[in-house]
């Protein structure tokens, strides 16, 4: 059936990589923002399935479930991931979907694999230019948070989110939560490497056709849709939603999907 979800693991050069699919045709490949896993598609993948798509979320390297290599995270060693996990899947050509530091991490693959890359979807995803790293520079970390004997550091990860979540969607909460608690020795490294990632340099490679959205309230990377827009790809303004958009209108998000899937 379209809706059951299939977990796999795929080798690679940095170890074991996660996968979770469901339904079968056209690959759509969903890279989540860090320090999240692919449950922050949990909902989105039975609904892109359904509508007759191979519909797969990945763990990047480093998070959820996949390898967790030492040394540095970079943007270009994400990619890498990726990359190792479409070859061990056989996609030949497939979409690409990236939600905020996975939108980053797909123009890097985009920019690399080029015709292979059917149609790209960023979601909420920043602009990395010259302008975005100096703001960074001098920005607070976003999740770090220190680990205390009483466990008030739970507290204090859980308050560092929860404004981006409306009463009622505290499940998905809990499932930040647990993903960040099992990379909290690094959970602040997949933000700082998106600060380094060049991206401007690398955006005149993306061949693919282009959509960017972003969450009314997400405030971090709404401008983005602006400078997305100046390359000449298309852009919208979702109906609502912050930061977490995938879970708080996954109908929606997955519509998106399908009609910029289809389009081409």
């Amino acid at each position: 059936m379209t809706h059951v979800l299939r977990r796999g693991y795929v080798p690679s050069p940095f170890g074991q990589l996660h996968h979770v699919e469901c339904g079968a045709g056209e690959p759509v490949l969903m890279l989540h923002q860090t320090p999240r896993s692919w449950t922050e598609y949990l909902d989105v993948l039975p609904l892109v399935g359904a509508a007759g798509h191979r519909a797969i979320a990945m763990d990047t390297l480093g998070f959820g479930a996949s390898a967790k290599p030492a040394g540095p995270h970079s943007v270009e060693r994400f990619a890498d991931g990726v990359l190792a996990l479409v070859d061990a899947l056989g996609l030949d050509r497939f979409h690409l979907v990236g939600h905020h530091t996975g939108g980053v991490i797909a123009v890097e693959v985009a920019a690399r694999l080029q015709d292979r890359v059917a149609s790209l979807l960023l979601s909420g995803t920043p602009f990395v230019d010259e302008e975005r790293r100096g703001r960074a520079a001098t920005r607070k970390p976003v999740d770090h948070v220190d680990p205390r004997p009483d466990g008030s550091h739970l507290l204090e990860l859980w308050n560092r989110r929860r404004g981006f979540y409306r009463p009622g969607e505290e499940a998905a909460l809990h499932r930040f939560m647990v993903d960040a608690l099992t990379v909290l020795d690094r959970v602040e490294e997949g933000h700082l490497a998106v600060t380094r990632y060049r991206m401007e340099e690398r955006l005149p490679y993306v061949t693919a056709r282009a959509l960017a959205v972003c969450a009314p309230g997400d405030h971090y990377s709404l401008s983005a849709l602006e400078k997305f827009a100046a390359l000449g790809w298309e852009t919208r303004v979702l109906s609502g939603g912050h930061v977490p958009v995938p879970e708080q209108l996954p109908q929606e998000f997955a519509e998106v999907i399908r009609e910029w899937v289809a389009k081409g």
